[in-house]
């Protein structure tokens, strides 16, 4: 029996509940260590909400994606006119990590950047996350030496289990 192809197609309204599931399950993971990627051992607390979820189908510059039947998902931030698109909310259920879904997911969404005018696609890691780090860098980001703040207290990013997190900032240019 062969399986089918994976589909990815954009967000809709009534895809946020199952997102949100699956959001958790792929950075907070069930028990703390489900998952490779998982951000347990540094965060605690929800990742985001079904009202920021909402905002983000919403807002025209966010575009989230869904692959199958919500074994991942990412969003793609662009405003018209801008160069650089930014990649984030990218998840993929722990049971579907190594399967090449995130590298395909990445792509679609790379692509979908491309599209939309964009040269460069941006994205943010927690600066301690050196195994993420280096899966995107395989992917052909590369980090641009500049660090952001972790937005603390702000909704939907959990409790940081340290005062000192911030972002690695990397990129790749789409041509």
């Amino acid at each position: 029996m062969t399986s089918a192809p994976l589909t990815i197609r954009p967000a809709v309204a009534e895809d946020a509940p199952a997102l949100l599931e699956l959001i958790h399950a792929a950075y907070r993971g069930e028990g703390g260590s489900v998952g490779w990627t998982t951000e347990a051992e540094l965060i605690d607390g929800p990742r985001t909400t079904l009202e920021l979820l909402a905002e983000d189908l919403r807002n025209p510059a966010i575009s989230l994606f869904v692959a199958g039947e919500h074994e991942g998902c990412c969003a793609v931030t662009h405003r018209a006119g801008e160069d650089t698109a930014s990649f984030g909310m990218f998840a993929v259920r722990p049971s579907a990590q190594g399967t090449g879904l995130g590298k395909v997911l990445q792509a679609a969404a790379e692509e979908h950047a491309r599209q939309a005018g964009a040269t460069t696609m941006e994205l943010c890691v927690i600066d301690r996350r050196a195994e993420l780090i280096a899966w995107y860098e395989r992917r052909g980001y590369v980090r641009t030496g500049e660090t952001r703040p972790f937005p603390y207290g702000e909704p939907g990013v959990g409790f940081p289990r340290g005062d000192d997190f911030r972002f690695a900032v990397l990129r790749k240019p789409l041509q």
